[in-house]
């Protein structure tokens, strides 16, 4: 049951049940180029079974994961099998190392050109997409506090933002 887990150890099940979840659907529709074209409309329309309940990708990530938990380093941890999502950690989440693990692939990201492309020249960063998207996640100061806490280099006061488009092929090992 899984109410009767801590808080931690149920968000550790919650995430590697739409991670699993969703590799199992990238493989059953393999090969395909691209997640929208190919498998997009499973998001909402594709009915999985969690914890006993019925649910879809959009209802156990928007309703269940970010409503229940508010913990925006979720969105490094969630993987839609697109090329602009970050990347799957080796090993499944647990609530004991939870922490450690949703912070190292925060840090990860944004230290990547997948999260933030930035030009010293220009003072501007091009963001992943998903701090444009979920921005009200980030509240405490925004997406740019949020990766300044956790980038080597933090982005200057007067960077100018704007947002990557997001690439929909399909995240795979070559």
């Amino acid at each position: 049951n899984i109410s009767s887990l801590d808080q931690k150890d149920q968000l550790a099940f919650y995430a590697n049940a739409y991670n699993a979840w969703i590799l199992h659907e990238a493989l059953a529709k393999y090969p395909t180029r691209s997640v929208k074209d190919t498998f997009f409309t499973f998001f909402t329309n594709k009915r999985i079974k969690v914890a006993g309940q019925q649910t879809s990708f959009n209802a156990l990530e928007k309703e269940t994961i970010r409503a229940k938990f508010r913990d925006p380093r979720i969105h490094f941890a969630l993987n839609c099998a697109s090329s602009s999502c970050p990347p799957l950690q080796p090993e499944a989440f647990s609530g004991e190392k939870l922490d450690g693990q949703f912070e190292k692939l925060a840090k990860g990201f944004v230290n990547s050109d997948r999260g933030v492309r930035y030009s010293a020249e220009n003072k501007t960063a091009k963001l992943s997409k998903i701090f444009d998207w979920y921005k009200e996640d980030f509240e405490d100061g925004g997406p740019v506090q949020f990766i300044n806490k956790r980038r080597a280099t933090p982005l200057p006061a007067d960077v100018k933002i704007s947002y990557q488009d997001y690439d929909w092929s399909l995240n795979e090992a070559k």
